[in-house]
């Protein structure tokens, strides 16, 4: 037996005991760290040269954008921003037979302009949007898997914290990936709108839903008015993606500082338009972005061992060959990386899927003359939906923590989302244009 484990390649053995890890139940990050330190004894290395590794992996300026964009995401949810900007979509829409499914639907897409974290959005809007929907005649469930799906497409709208993952490993324009995921992030939107009708029929009555949760200071007045003053109130919300993607795309600033002045603005309106700043929200903003970004630089910062035994032990080349060799047809084989994608996805988050995909994944892309830009949308739109897919759908247990619901209640109702998804992924995969056409426009 010894014998037949000493003879499977170091590499492949990391591989192995990385999911072996994960099947007891050891965290992610320590996952891949123990895994590739256990490879690099196989192989020889000291022990070391891990340190080296790790800071030499988390050392890159683009990855400043994810702790700043965590939290500007924390801030706006903090300050009251959101609950503005619910309040005006509400308005504007929440009157409709079945509004409420409506306005949760635009709220998480919006919400991903902001916080581009999926599990986040659900915990920073879910409960409020969930409530709201149930008073609005929604079951728990189906709402919760509404929000759940909404939210993970929270990394597919830019700016997104997946993309600039995806752009640093890829070695990949972070503007044209953001500017490639509007049309396709807005589509798969759209997707959920069109499935809601028949997904939720005998649903929602159009109540007053969140007049309990967030009371409506301009109840009984004129449509007219209260639509101009519910938007006069979140405008300063509403204008943090234009503030964010405008000054990207113009070139004023670059993805990364425009987290960082993602997070100023936040400061800003909380504390001068709207004055709800105070030291202890602060605090709390701060203490929830620094878990919530260390939770993913750990992962960043481990994945650069595991990537290094990879780049050592060659996995690359072999895997990909192996992969290469399945098919003389291109579309066969982006099935197989699809479908390699959402299983991972249903199991990992997408920072980790990523950080053991695509070194793999990406000679492939360029083998066979793939869009990398095209690719790594197409990328984040299979993760998304992973982030709903039984049986470790993150954003579906996140939902059934704040709901205290059973995941497979959570699952059910999320079921037709999953599916029109499922159709969007494929419509997005076999329309390429439709991710290209802006980066083309614009130049990228």
């Amino acid at each position: 037996m010894f014998e037949t484990v000493a003879s499977i390649p170091a590499g492949t053995q990391m591989v192995i005991a990385f999911f072996l890890l994960m099947a007891i139940g050891v965290p992610v990050a320590f996952s891949l760290g123990l895994s590739a330190l256990y490879a690099m004894w196989l192989i020889g290395f000291g022990f070391d040269l891990a340190g080296d590794l790790i800071a030499s992996g988390i050392a890159k300026y683009s990855l400043l954008a994810i702790p700043f964009f965590i939290l500007a995401g924390a801030l706006m949810g903090s300050l009251g921003i959101a609950e503005r900007m619910i309040r005006f979509f509400r308005v504007l829409i929440g009157s409709l037979p079945g509004g409420m499914g409506v306005v949760g639907t635009v709220v998480c897409l919006f919400w991903g302009a902001v916080s581009g974290s999926g599990p986040a959005s659900v915990a920073a809007i879910g409960p409020m949007l969930i409530r709201a929907m149930e008073e609005d005649g929604y079951s728990r469930a189906f709402a919760a898997g509404l929000v759940s799906t909404g939210a993970a497409f929270s990394i597919v709208i830019p700016p997104s914290i997946g993309l600039v993952i995806f752009g640093v490993i890829a070695e990949t324009s972070i503007s044209d990936l953001f500017i490639a995921a509007i049309i396709p992030g807005a589509f798969m939107g759209l997707t959920m709108l069109a499935v809601l009708p028949l997904a939720g029929r005998g649903q929602g009555k159009g109540r007053a839903a969140l007049d309990r949760l967030s009371p409506d200071p301009y109840a009984g007045a004129p449509y007219g008015t209260r639509l101009w003053r519910s938007f006069r109130d979140s405008f300063w919300g509403l204008l943090t993606p234009v503030v964010i993607l405008g000054g990207i795309y113009s070139g004023i600033f670059t993805p990364t500082e425009a987290a960082l002045v993602a997070t100023v603005y936040a400061l800003g309106v909380g504390g001068i338009v709207y004055r709800t700043l105070t030291l202890r929200g602060l605090y709390a903003s701060l203490s929830d972005a620094a878990s919530s970004s260390a939770v993913v630089m750990m992962v960043v910062a481990y994945a650069s061992l595991f990537g290094w035994v990879v780049t050592v032990e060659d996995l690359v080349g072999s895997y990909s060959t192996a992969l290469l060799g399945l098919s003389d047809n291109g579309a066969v084989i982006l099935i197989v990386i699809m479908l390699i994608l959402l299983i991972a996805g249903m199991f990992m988050d997408a920072v980790t899927v990523m950080f053991i995909s695509l070194p793999i994944f990406m000679p492939v892309v360029r083998e066979l003359g793939w869009d990398p830009v095209w690719f790594g949308v197409l990328t984040m739109v299979n993760l998304a939906i992973g982030l709903i897919t039984p049986p470790v759908g993150i954003n579906l247990y996140v939902a059934a923590n704040v709901t205290r619901l059973r995941i497979e209640q959570v699952a059910r109702g999320a079921l037709p989302f999953l599916l029109a998804s499922l159709i969007g992924l494929v419509v997005i995969a076999a329309a390429p244009e439709m991710s290209l056409f802006l980066v083309r426009l614009l130049g990228g």
